[in-house]
């Protein structure tokens, strides 16, 4: 599957402490050993925010560093990894 990082996100937040908290929370995975990019085996330290080709929708994946600077392209992901909503209203916002 292939996600867009999106721009511009930096300074939203949410009541998790952090978006990779926020993925961690949200996804129904145990935390992963690597980055959710397909190739990339560095550990995962951000939540990102990424869309999906055929949704506006935005969710939250595990990136490392590197990959979350990608901002505004497309970013191939691992197959098993999940998205995690980011919609703070619709989950850590009813907290």
């Amino acid at each position: 599957m292939n996600v867009t990082n999106i721009n511009g996100t930096s300074d939203y937040t949410c009541k998790c402490g952090s978006w990779l908290a926020h993925w961690k929370n949200y996804s129904g995975q145990a935390p992963p050993t690597s980055c959710s990019q397909y190739l990339c085996t560095n550990k995962p330290e951000e939540g990102a925010h990424v869309q999906t080709a055929t949704s506006n929708t935005w969710y939250i994946i595990p990136l490392c560093e590197r990959h979350n600077a990608m901002q505004g392209k497309s970013i191939a992901v691992k197959g098993r990894v999940a998205l995690a909503p980011a919609n703070v209203s619709q989950t850590c916002g009813k907290q």
